[in-house]
């Protein structure tokens, strides 16, 4: 055979040999279709495809870190709020991955934030910026169980931001200050309480004895006397002048 004939088949051949040789690292998988069907998924390492028969689409099982873009939102309260979140997932059944849902990673993204503007729209500003760890839970379980169908696991979900305009940050602050002024309040009125109920309870304990109004009387006057005071006028009880008339 003329070696002008025989060269090219052996390149072409040895070509094809070199294209037919696939390597997979240990977080690749690949799903190989033969003739149009599913056949298997292979991987990790080394393996061979048969040329035009099987084609492979590879997938990466490695946790994908997906940021969720900003989203406008009514609150259940009716506040107008931008959120966004962050949403670690990964691969774990490649087949599901490319035959059920077309781009899994646009789809998931898609489904994120459509799950994220209905959660949190069924909930007050206040419990947004207070719950946040069952907020992310709640989304993240939508999330796993809407995802189980396309092979993805979902493991993480959290709210980054929570922006609101600056006339609900002064409304907010407004409400923090009237409640601060609020607890002030009831907490001096709690200690006016404590302090009258004491008073009342000392007027109980001297009434008891005459001889203990007496002793607290002279008690007063002795601190009294002991000010820097040219002139000191105070009242005489009339037990005390009884008391002493009766000596």
């Amino acid at each position: 055979m003329n070696i002008v004939v025989v060269l090219p088949l052996l390149v072409l051949l040895f070509a094809l040999l070199v294209a037919s040789i696939k390597i997979l690292r240990e977080y690749e998988r690949a799903v190989v279709f033969q003739l149009g069907r599913f056949w298997m998924v292979k991987g990790p390492g080394l393996f061979v495809l048969i040329p035009i028969v099987q084609q492979m689409v590879r997938v990466d099982l490695r946790t994908i870190v997906m940021d969720v873009p900003s989203q406008d939102l009514i609150s259940h309260d009716n506040v107008s709020v931008k959120v966004n979140a962050v949403v670690y997932f990964r691969v774990v059944d490649p087949q599901k991955a490319i035959i059920n849902v077309e781009h899994f990673y646009e789809a998931t993204s898609q489904l994120a934030q459509t799950t994220l503007r209905s959660v949190l729209g069924q909930h007050d500003l206040d419990e947004m910026l207070a719950e946040r760890e069952k907020l992310n839970h709640d989304i993240r379980t939508i999330l796993d169980t809407q995802t189980d169908a396309w092979g993805i696991k979902v493991a993480t979900v959290e709210i980054k931001h929570v922006d609101i305009n600056e006339v609900m940050v002064r409304a907010i602050a407004r409400q923090a200050e009237a409640e601060r002024l609020r607890r002030a309040k009831v907490i001096h009125a709690e200690g006016e309480r404590q302090a009258a109920e004491a008073l009342v309870d000392a007027a109980r304990l001297l009434g008891a004895d005459p001889r203990a109004i007496q002793l607290r009387y002279l008690q007063t006057l002795t601190e009294i006397a002991g000010e820097k005071s040219s002139t000191i006028v105070f009242p005489l009880p009339i037990d005390v002048l009884q008391s002493l008339q009766g000596h």
